[in-house]
């Protein structure tokens, strides 16, 4: 699965995600983490009320299935999960290699179902059913 990281640093999560210059993305197993990109955003990011703003970065995590920042806006928040993108909350700056870390733990446990769910994103859901005798 793909995971986003709104960042100024390119090492933290410390961004706000409308305000992020940064946005970087790995694709994460059990067994491994792999930066995929790093999207870089220009302009004036930190302009409340400019929706704009939001279309290149909710393109570039379109993929994703989790996304890290340090703050998110109601309406980054709400665009975000209509886009199937499980938003997290850090409460202070971490290190995105400890988070992804952590992750790759979680998902060699038992992960919580909101991540299994989040696990299954862009496949095919099956569902079987006994036969009844």
């Amino acid at each position: 699965m793909k995971v986003a990281f709104a960042t100024q640093d390119l090492k933290r999560v410390d961004a706000h995600f409308g305000w992020a210059k940064n946005i970087m993305v790995y694709e994460l197993t059990p067994e491994s983490a792999s930066l995929v990109e790093t999207f870089e955003f220009q302009g004036d990011l930190q302009e409340d009320g400019n929706e704009d703003k939001l279309g290149p970065k909710l393109d570039a995590i379109k993929d994703c299935a989790i996304l890290y920042v340090a703050a998110i806006g109601g309406s980054g928040a709400a665009r975000v999960v209509a886009a199937n993108i499980h938003p997290m909350k850090v409460n202070q700056p971490e290190e995105i290699d400890d988070l992804l870390d952590k992750l790759k733990a979680v998902l060699n446990g038992v992960p919580p179902p909101w991540l299994r769910k989040v696990m299954m994103k862009g496949q095919e859901r099956k569902i079987e059913f006994e036969e009844e005798v």
